[in-house]
């Protein structure tokens, strides 16, 4: 192998490394800036960007609302990650790892600030009462399957994703790597969705809801442009699944939430009301 790195005895960050997002990267932790985040008038405030992890939790919401729970009403608000709002002093105060997505419910005595995509479907579930059995072996498949996305987006996303996708230079190397976990984590999806409708059995839950974002936009052609080049089509009970969610209207409404590119239609920057996802739709052809 040619241009071989020798790491250093001590590892020193670089101005600038390459690669999108660097610019925002840094080894610490915790805010860099004073800035109060905004409130609308729902309890429930959600801060996110329409990212596979920001999306899982505005389907779900969505899918509360379709579900006629009032009570999910919420405000959406645009965390510009480039523009490193993620590290406001308000958005700290909410999720500690400047992250997105993080919610901050206020119906309660005491406000509640929920962080990491997974830990808010857990609750969100449990607080409505949906999309998560009761039924102790039907729930532990489900969250068999939530813990499994959990676990496995990052190697399609900050592995797969980043070294094909946005990475300064492509190398082969981290590419074959990557890709095969890709494929193999594909072929776990397919697997399990020849046995079951839903990953966690026969009924649609958080598990489907937390995977369909990551996995249902890769094979359909959404996410890195990698279609072709992973052979999706050769995975027949995923793409079914992933076709089969995309038709749900709560998906359809939950994935441009927060989003601020791609076609007119699908890019929503700032959520306060049904109205608002509903006028952009309208501009679908």
């Amino acid at each position: 192998m040619t241009n071989e790195f020798t790491p250093p005895k001590k590892w020193v960050m670089e101005e600038e490394n390459g690669g999108k997002f660097a610019s925002i990267n840094r080894p610490d932790s915790g805010a860099r800036y004073d800035k109060d985040l905004p409130v609308g008038k729902h309890a429930l405030q959600l801060y996110s960007m329409g990212t596979p992890n920001g999306q899982k939790v505005t389907i779900m919401l969505e899918e509360l609302l379709a579900a006629g729970i009032t009570d999910a009403e919420y405000d959406a608000h645009l965390i510009s990650i480039g523009d490193s709002d993620q590290f406001s002093s308000g958005f700290v105060s909410v999720n500690p790892n400047s992250k997105i997505p993080a919610l901050l419910d206020n119906s309660t005595s005491t406000p509640i600030n929920v962080f990491e995509s997974g830990a808010i479907l857990l609750y969100l579930a449990e607080k409505f009462g949906c999309f998560l059995p009761t039924d102790l072996a039907a729930k532990t498949q489900v969250m068999n399957w939530l813990f499994w996305l959990q676990g496995s987006a990052p190697y399609l996303g900050g592995g797969f994703g980043h070294f094909y996708a946005y990475a300064p230079e492509k190398f082969k190397y981290p590419i074959d790597r990557f890709s095969m976990e890709a494929k193999r984590q594909l072929d776990v999806l397919d697997k399990q969705l020849a046995k079951h409708r839903f990953l966690g059995g026969d009924e649609y839950s958080i598990a489907d809801i937390a995977t369909w974002p990551w996995y249902g936009n890769l094979v359909l052609g959404n996410l890195y442009e990698a279609a072709e080049f992973l052979d999706v089509e050769s995975y027949p009970n995923l793409m079914r699944w992933a076709k089969d969610i995309e038709q749900r209207p709560a998906v359809a409404r939950g994935r441009i939430i927060n989003r601020t590119w791609g076609e007119e239609w699908e890019q929503l920057a700032n959520r306060h009301s049904a109205e608002d996802i509903d006028n952009v739709l309208k501009r679908q052809p």
